[in-house]
């Protein structure tokens, strides 16, 4: 598996993935989370790709998964405010709108493994309900920090972090 920018001509795979996502999320419990607003919308992904934020994971030649990637000082206004505490506050980078395939396994952990190689610190969140990203965050070694609101709808979200070796090096 590697890691590209999405681009333009993907969209109409990339929003397929979505599709089977939000079906998925809402066959295991997790029917909220993206369901009743049908997010992510087409024009939020193509600024994604717009502004080389949006990502994807190829497998054999096609979209194994699909995921939004920024880095950088308050990138995130969501994570102003959390109940609870975040575990650093210098710069982080952040893992939104991500979804796979159901093709090949493993394809959202390579997205984030990806995503973890390329900052220090690496916040997420996900819904009470999505049981299934709460695992794959625990064993990649995200801690649980709190709670966060977004702006789509009115339900919390976990809000995890995970704080590479430079940080745990530089004691903070």
């Amino acid at each position: 598996m590697f890691i590209r920018h999405t681009q333009m001509d993907d969209l109409k795979e990339v929003m397929r993935i979505y599709e089977n996502a939000r079906a998925f999320m809402a066959e295991h419990g997790n029917p909220r989370q993206w369901g009743p607003t049908k997010w992510p919308p087409e024009q939020l992904i193509c600024q994604d790709i717009l502004s080389e934020k949006s990502y994807v994971c190829i497998e054999q030649d096609s979209i194994a998964a699909v995921f939004f990637f920024d880095y950088g000082p308050h990138i995130e206004p969501t994570y102003e405010y959390i109940e609870g505490s975040w575990l650093q506050t210098g710069s982080y980078g952040v893992v939104h709108r991500i979804a796979s395939s159901g093709v090949y396994r493993g394809a959202g952990s390579a997205c984030i493994k990806w995503a973890m190689k390329k900052c220090d610190a690496l916040r997420i969140d996900t819904h009470f309900d999505n049981y299934i990203m709460q695992h794959t965050l625990e064993k990649l070694g995200f801690t649980r920090c709190g709670i966060i609101y977004v702006h789509e709808d009115k339900d919390p979200r976990i809000a995890y972090e995970w704080i590479g070796t430079k940080h745990e090096s530089a004691g903070t």
